[in-house]
């Protein structure tokens, strides 16, 4: 008998309309950074930047770690939440006009959106592994899942720390409760595809 899919837990009970919406492009071993945990040129394609570029410029607003940060031309000008634990609940991002840090140990995810000014609409989860954790929690209503199938990232960090001994990171996905659409073809040259998984909608 199949085990039932992940249901979001604690923090994942969402009063608020907000769609969670993950994005990452991965190694063909599942991981988003080198071993030194720096974003490596070798995750750098130019069709996946001009999709990431665009659906954050479509999202609410950014989530993010300490060290993920997109260096887009529209960037300084996105709300963002910053995760991190060097506060208790919530404070203003001082190196970010648009951002507050967010510790959510501390404070909801609903609070941390009403210091951004909204009270509802659409987060995007941009990482790092933490990050990507947490979400799974709350609960993503989509993921999108660039993954560049010539690339190997020995002793980097994975996607979703769940990834290893067998697991994948669709089986992680599969595992949340969310469904994949049909892989696309951003750069044949270099293996570069993108899946949408998104979670079927109650009935």
């Amino acid at each position: 008998m199949a085990e039932p899919p992940e249901r979001p837990t604690g923090p994942g009970q969402r009063a608020k309309p907000y769609r969670i919406e993950g994005y990452a492009i991965i190694s063909s071993d599942g991981m988003i950074a080198d071993a030194a945990s720096a974003f490596p040129t070798a995750l750098i394609f130019d069709a996946d930047k001009q999709y990431y570029e665009r659906e954050l410029d479509r999202v609410d607003a950014v989530i993010q770690g300490r060290n993920s940060y997109e260096s887009q031309a529209n960037s300084p000008r996105r709300r963002r939440l910053v995760l991190t634990r060097k506060i208790a609940a919530l404070a203003p991002d001082p190196d970010h006009p648009n951002s507050f840090l967010w510790n959510p140990a501390g404070a909801s995810l609903d609070d941390a959106c009403v210091a951004l000014g909204l009270a509802a609409g659409t987060l995007g989860v941009v990482g790092g592994t933490q990050v990507f954790d947490l979400f799974l929690e709350i609960g993503y209503d989509a993921f999108h899942l660039s993954r560049a199938s010539k690339v190997k990232l020995p002793g980097g960090p994975p996607v979703f720390s769940r990834v290893g001994s067998g697991r994948s990171p669709e089986d992680v996905l599969a595992k949340a409760g969310l469904s994949p659409g049909p892989s696309q073809i951003l750069d044949e040259a270099h293996g570069v595809t993108l899946v949408n998984w998104t979670r079927k909608a109650a009935g």
